[in-house]
């Protein structure tokens, strides 16, 4: 079953499971088919997991973590660091071919994934010796208490097609560097974009079994996750993605007592008050609601703005939005907006939009209509008088399509911010930075931006949701330790003592 050290990494070659450093088929050789996007082509043909594969890597990856929690953190540390000066180097390989074929990615996109990729791994590798614990004054003599941090074993990551490389080294990076081992289960519509993170590390020398790659099909992927989530050597899930399937994941990980880092979807607001810099807020907002076509849980759906400003801000939006280049990727190579990631998501948002209007809403700019040889390319749509009984109001568009409110005074933009299920991020815009701050205090969110766009995170941040549909726990930094280790007490006892009954 078990095939070479190393696959061929053409576009149109199939993609294998990587199972303790060895590429091969799965079990009952069972494949599904990747198709591009905007042409509706077949790219390739990839194995997908049985649950025997499954059970086969999660069994190598837990023998596999105990040597590499051993080993010294430098060691760790060089690993990563080697593999983002790899992963750099793809820019000039395959990575553009194999993400504008897979995600619809356009040029910038691909240098986004490419480089921010980089940086999380260099970011991951400089927490090796952040591992720490403590040492804790005893009340009881003759004791002396250390609280140690421990890698908590294996770790289950399932990482998302839109940004498919840094959301991939997102997921593994931080619990490999912590001493883990990984089961990786890449999204179904990018395995290859998925697995530039896989070859990099491989090519670094990460050593085999600690990071396993288990592409899945849509209807393996339900039994997969229950099996992998609920299976006793498996201690962590992370999972990036909507909220309807964080539900699943969430409510997996409660039936067997185990902790999950769920970072799910977001509504993002954008307040702009009235002594807001109107020019600075137009490219936030178009860069934060329009990047990669709104496909980006942190981009901005919703603009609040002060009533004396709105005229003249729609005004300019609308201007600079239609300026964007919006079309087929594979045609025009310098398009800013390509299509979205498939006809069955462009549709759902093209019936958001619809809606909306149907029941009431007005269209500021966008032309309702579906475009390029698939359908997948949906322009920028601006709306207002979006209503809460509108499905646009509440629901995640992930998708070009904005909506704008008035406010008259703080406390209404505040509870308009608040009106929602999602917590992940937002923005104010003010002059004033203090009251900006003062604001954002205010605003449900995990992260808030002043005068910046939605769109904004570093890899040392702590990025996830408080709660609601955007889910909770975070990833990056010190934070992500706090995920992905156990802290141990050690009490060391002076030899005898007496105790007292």
């Amino acid at each position: 079953m078990s095939q070479s050290i190393s696959q061929s990494h053409g576009l149109e070659k199939p993609q294998q499971l990587f199972i303790g450093g060895t590429y091969q088929e799965s079990k009952n050789n069972a494949t599904f088919s990747v198709k591009n996007p905007m042409t509706g082509d077949e790219i390739y043909q990839c194995a997908s997991a049985s649950l025997e594969d499954y059970a086969a890597a999660i069994d190598g990856a837990h023998l596999a973590q105990r040597a590499w929690a051993q080993l010294g953190p430098s060691a760790r540390r060089l690993i990563l660091l080697k593999a983002a000066d790899i992963m750099e180097t793809y820019i000039e390989s395959d990575a553009p071919e194999i993400l504008a074929a897979e995600v619809s990615a356009t040029k910038g996109w691909v240098k986004a994934n490419i480089f921010s990729t980089a940086g999380v791994l260099r970011e991951n590798a400089a927490l090796a010796t952040h591992i720490k614990g403590e040492v804790v004054p005893a009340d009881r003599p003759g004791t002396t208490i250390l609280v140690d941090r421990q890698p908590v074993g294996v770790v289950f990551a399932i990482s998302p097609w839109n940004m498919p490389v840094t959301l991939t080294a997102r997921a593994i990076c931080c619990p490999l560097i912590c001493g883990n081992a990984v089961i990786l289960k890449p999204s179904e519509f990018s395995p290859k974009s998925q697995h530039l993170v896989v070859r990099a590390m491989t090519e670094a020398g990460l050593p085999p079994g600690c990071l396993q790659f288990l592409p899945t099909s849509p209807a393996d992927t339900p039994a997969a996750v229950e099996f992998t989530v609920k299976h006793p050597k498996v201690s962590r899930t992370n999972f990036t993605g909507s909220d309807r399937v964080g539900h699943i994941i969430g409510a997996l990980s409660a039936s067997c007592l185990k902790p999950c880092v769920l970072e799910l979807g977001g509504k993002a607001p954008v307040v702009i008050l009235e002594d807001a810099d109107i020019e600075a807020a137009v490219e936030a907002v178009a860069y934060g609601a329009f990047s990669n076509s709104g496909q980006i849980c942190m981009s901005t759906e919703r603009v609040i703005i002060h009533r004396l400003l709105s005229a003249e801000f729609k005004t300019r939006l609308v201007k600079r939005v239609e300026a964007l280049k919006v079309g087929n990727h594979l045609v025009d190579p310098d398009v800013q907006l390509s299509g979205v990631f498939t006809s069955a998501s462009a549709t759902r948002l093209l019936k958001l939009v619809k809606d909306a209007v149907n029941a009431g809403a007005n269209i500021l700019t966008g032309d309702l209509t579906l475009h390029g040889p698939c359908q997948t390319i949906l322009v920028p749509h601006i709306l207002e008088g979006v209503t809460r009984g509108m499905d646009l109001f509440s629901k995640e568009s992930f998708g070009p399509i904005l909506f704008i409110s008035e406010f008259d005074n703080d406390e209404d933009a505040i509870s308009q911010a608040n009106d929602s299920e999602f917590s992940l991020c937002a923005s104010v815009f003010s002059r004033d930075v203090l009251r900006a701050m003062d604001m954002a205090k205010q605003i449900r969110t995990g992260s808030c931006h002043v005068n910046g766009p939605t769109v904004y995170i570093e890899a040392p941040l702590p990025n996830g949701g408080i709660g609601g549909a955007s889910g909770y726990g975070r990833f990056g930094g010190i934070a992500g330790i706090e995920e992905f280790t156990e802290r141990q007490i050690v009490s060391l006892a002076r030899p005898g003592m007496k105790y007292a009954f």
